[in-house]
This record gives structure tokens, sequence and C-alpha cells, in this order.
């Protein structure tokens, strides 16, 4: 009798969950963030990060990434904002990361870009998302003999001019497969089994501004 008392007691106890996944608020996603605060007389402000409160947490782990160095500086706090000082002009990456003491999981949110705000009137394109093929991902080519390249892209600006995609079987790629109109976002490429093959996306605004997503490989089986 008292075993299947404490079989049920244990049962009824359940297990700790993770954290729910915060949600970002603010900076807005692929925004300008006009609202920082200079520092003295550098180049630099202070923005402050907000966030939904997400369930089951007792710490956010905040990452912050310049794009332009790819320098991330990771800060912990309790609440919901998190104030840092960043460079004016600059395109950033981030992301939060929930925390329960209880359990070792953690969620992360999405992960948002915008640029801190500096003297310039217009701004390059975040550089291109690579959605397919991964780097360091075997795909196999279809029928065709083809594999299809994949990215997404995002610009404050909203004046996105054209993709260039480089493709070739040396790293960095240096022949131009195509050029893309703003709202196409694959292009098809003929290639051989058991080969590696590198490609990046150039995404160009109608100021002539550009951004490079940087290198990726796969392999054909």
């Amino acid at each position: 009798m008292l075993l299947c008392l404490l079989l049920a007691l244990s049962c009824s106890k359940s297990s700790p969950k993770p954290p729910s996944s915060p949600e970002l608020l603010f900076p807005l996603k692929s925004s300008e963030c006009t609202t920082g605060i200079t520092i003295g007389t550098t180049n630099t402000s202070e923005v402050e990060l907000q966030w939904n409160a997400s369930a089951r947490t007792d710490l956010y782990e905040v990452k912050i990434t310049n794009l332009n160095t790819n320098l991330t500086q990771t800060l912990s706090t309790t609440a919901m904002t998190q104030k840092v000082v960043l460079d004016k002009g600059v395109a950033y990456s981030w992301f939060v990361i929930a925390k329960n003491d209880e359990v070792s999981q953690t969620t992360a949110s999405e992960i948002w870009k915008f640029y801190n705000a500096g003297s310039q009137t217009t701004y390059p394109p975040f550089a291109a998302e690579i959605i397919a093929p991964k780097s360091g991902q075997t795909v196999f080519k279809d029928t065709n003999n083809d594999v299809e390249l994949e990215w997404v892209a995002e610009d404050v600006d909203n004046d996105i001019a054209s993709y260039q995609v480089y493709f070739g079987s040396v790293s960095p790629p240096t022949d131009l497969l195509a050029t893309n109109a703003p709202d196409n976002t694959t292009v098809k490429v003929g290639v051989v089994a058991n080969t590696v093959y590198y490609w990046k996306v150039v995404t160009v605004d109608e100021e002539g501004n550009s951004s490079d997503s940087g290198t990726y490989e796969f392999k054909v089986r």
C-alpha cells in the first residue's frame, strides 16, 4: 500500500519544463534604431534592447553581434531590457536565450537585425541569409543534375535592386552564376556528383550599396 502511494506521488509530480521562447520587441526587425544615446564625443551610442517575458525563466542571456567585425557581446539579466553600447552606423544582429535554474535546456528567440543610426542617410542591405544548401551540407542533385540555391535578404531602405550569385568549385567563388531581380531568391545550377561547391550572394541596392553573404560550401552526392 505504501509503495503504491509513493508511486502515485512520484507520478503526480511533473518534471520541470524548459522556458518558453522570448519574443523580441525593440529595436524592430530590419530597422534603423534612432533612439540610441550618444556616448560623449565617441562614435557610439547606448541602445536599450527590449523583449517580452518568457514563461519559466530565471535568467536571460543576450547576444548581440557586430556584423562588420563578427564580434559578439554576451550579457545576462533578469529583466526584460538590456542597455548596450554600440557603434553608430553599423549593422547588428541580436537574440535572447531564456534559462531556467531547474533544467539544462534553454530556449532562444528569433534572430533580428538592425542598424544603429549614424550620420548616413542610406544603408547597405543586410547580408543575405543562406537558406539552402547550408554550409557543410551534403545534398543530392535532382533528375536534371541540378541543385537549387535559396536565400533571403532584407534592407532598411527597402530598395534592393538585385542579387548577384557567385558559384564554383574554388573558394571564394568568382564566377557570376546569375543576377536575380529582388523578388527572385532562388536559382538552379548544374552540378556533378562527389564534388564540393562554393557559393555566395551579393545583395545590391538602388544606391549602389552592397553586402556579401560570405562563402558557403556544400557537397553533392
